[in-house]
């Protein structure tokens, strides 16, 4: 039986389009994705659409069509986008699914049945942009620190609460002791240190029903209020598992999330799992943001950059290459446009598709004949530690190692001087150490890696048009 490994990104929510964000985190996940299906393991790989809520019945009502129509078209942008980046998820969720929605009912019916969902009054600060109830001491300046341009509005009524503090001390356990029968690992360690001192410092219950929004999934046992968008949103990713016949994929394997919905993922959908008698995921990391040349990215400043943006410029292949060789695992990363440009030219354009070009030229000029044998898999140390540890710049920087080194024992050994019978002895050895390296490359360069792959496969090689033309300054 092959392993199974079940990874998931967060579902977005449709009052957005999707930006360099959410790219990062979804084309990871695929990037992981395809890494654990190259070691022979069977994936499921899941992303989707957060579609309930007050801002998507605004947002709605604002274009003057129904909550359903807006999710219907938001939801394609983020759907149709990612196969465009050669992003291969096996299936796509979206909480307005009729299954996803009797699923969570069920699911919460079983913990209010328990006695772990009681109704109280609540009276708080409440972001609308997050939608949700904010402690006094998270504020900053009055206001939330995601939203600083918001008030906050205080907001009082008659809610359904579970009981996250009940399961406080089981949470802190589990993360602590890996030996502990719920034991869920945290990753970096310093979200993991975060966490813990939030927990042990003191966790209130937490409201899960909203009196006032009509869009989302009733309460089964009070249906004047509907469920709190968070906690619908949570259930996704164990919902997916029902809806598409995978129940043996839970639990989660990872959770692939970024920084600004940490406690969500970390404590309350563990709490939930808990008080539901269902397994906890296994890992959750959590990656930081990025910047655009200096500046916090946002609509107002227009500094966005869009997937199609980096589609348009960079091609398929040198998208994935950019983002993942950026991918702000352990802190923020600064990116733009232009800095894009620089590094597409410098390690595709020069590195790996100068290398390419020029020992496909030895080789037709030598017409030298190789094998057809097929380049597998073979284990590379460092670059399995960095893939383990979410390090796709750490990973990639392995393989760019190894085509510089290339690049540069080409020049030290002047091929391009050397006669046929020198070439035919020095060139094989060349040839397999490009295919070793379009095979590491296949996760974050899929047709990239096949191209080189056919082209070196053997027995006659042909010289082709250029992998990655180079971009001149606009």
């Amino acid at each position: 039986m092959a392993k199974k490994f079940y990874i998931t990104t967060p579902i977005y929510y449709v009052n957005d389009k999707p930006h360099i964000g959410h790219t990062c985190t979804t084309l990871a996940a695929d990037i992981l994705a395809r890494y654990h299906k190259l070691k022979g393991e069977e994936v499921f790989f899941l992303t989707g659409t957060d579609e309930h809520g007050a801002k998507v019945a605004e947002a709605a009502a604002a274009e003057g069509i129904s909550p359903k129509e807006f999710c219907d078209k938001v939801s394609q942008t983020f759907s149709q986008i990612w196969p465009k980046l050669d992003i291969q998820y096996d299936f796509f969720i979206r909480t307005t699914n009729p299954e996803h929605e009797k699923i969570v009912q069920e699911v919460l019916t079983k913990i209010y049945q328990k006695g772990d969902i009681y109704k109280a009054k609540y009276e708080g600060a409440y972001c609308v942009g997050c939608e949700k109830f904010i402690n006094e001491g998270d504020l900053v300046n009055g206001r939330c620190p995601l939203h600083p341009n918001q008030p906050i509005e205080i907001q009082s009524e008659e809610n359904w609460f579970f009981r996250l503090s009940k399961y406080v001390p089981t949470l802190i356990e589990a993360i602590e002791k890996e030996n502990h029968p719920y034991h869920y690992e945290i990753a970096p360690e310093s979200k993991k240190n975060e966490v813990l001192a939030k927990l042990k410092a003191g966790v209130k219950d937490l409201s899960i029903s909203r009196a006032q929004v009509t869009w989302g999934i009733p309460v089964p046992w009070d249906e004047t209020q509907t469920i709190y968008v968070w906690v619908d949103a949570l259930l996704n990713y164990y919902t997916a598992t029902r809806i598409t016949g995978r129940e043996n994929f839970w639990p989660a394997d990872l959770h692939l999330i970024a920084k600004d919905i940490l406690w969500f993922h970390t404590v309350i959908w563990e709490a939930l799992l808990l008080a539901a008698d269902l397994p906890l995921p296994k890992k959750i990391f959590i990656h930081n943001f990025y910047s655009v040349d200096g500046q916090k990215m946002s609509k107002s400043l227009g500094n966005v950059i869009s997937p199609e943006d980096l589609r348009e410029k960079f091609g398929v292949d040198g998208s994935r290459y950019l983002i993942a060789s950026s991918f702000p695992a352990f802190a923020d990363a600064d990116v733009g446009l232009s800095k894009f440009r620089e590094k597409y030219n410098s390690d595709l354009a020069d590195g790996l598709g100068n290398l390419v070009s020029r020992i496909a030229g030895l080789a037709k000029r030598s017409e030298i004949t190789i094998s057809n044998q097929e380049t597998t898999f073979v284990e590379e140390k460092l670059f399995e530690q960095k893939m383990n540890e979410f390090d796709l710049s750490g990973a990639l920087a392995v393989v760019w190692e190894k085509v510089n080194q290339l690049n540069k024992k080409i020049n030290e050994l002047k091929l391009w001087t050397k006669k046929k019978e020198d070439l035919e002895k020095d060139l094989p050895t060349f040839i397999e150490e490009l295919r070793k390296i379009a095979v590491l490359l296949s996760p974050f360069m899929p047709t990239t890696s096949q191209k080189i792959l056919e082209q070196f496969k053997g027995p006659k090689i042909t010289k082709q048009t250029l992998l990655f033309p180079k971009i001149i300054e606009e």
